[in-house]
């Protein structure tokens, strides 16, 4: 399992790196992957530091941290 989500946090980074910042759940359909992968690879990228999350109504919005 640790695998798929670090692969799954490669595809968050690649998305995000060429979408700029976007809610969560476009992040989730854009690399069509369960919301529950999606969520465990996004807490992997931000613990160590490669995202910017902010909550945003019912939403949080991601970003590349540069």
């Amino acid at each position: 399992m640790i695998t798929e989500i670090g692969i799954v946090a490669g595809e968050i980074w690649h998305y995000l790196d060429g979408h700029g910042e976007v809610p969560f759940a476009k992040v989730v359909t854009g690399i069509d992957r369960s919301r529950e992968l999606a969520l465990m690879s996004l807490g992997w990228l931000a613990r160590e530091g490669h995202v910017v999350v902010r909550k945003d109504g019912n939403d949080f919005r991601i970003n590349l941290r540069h």
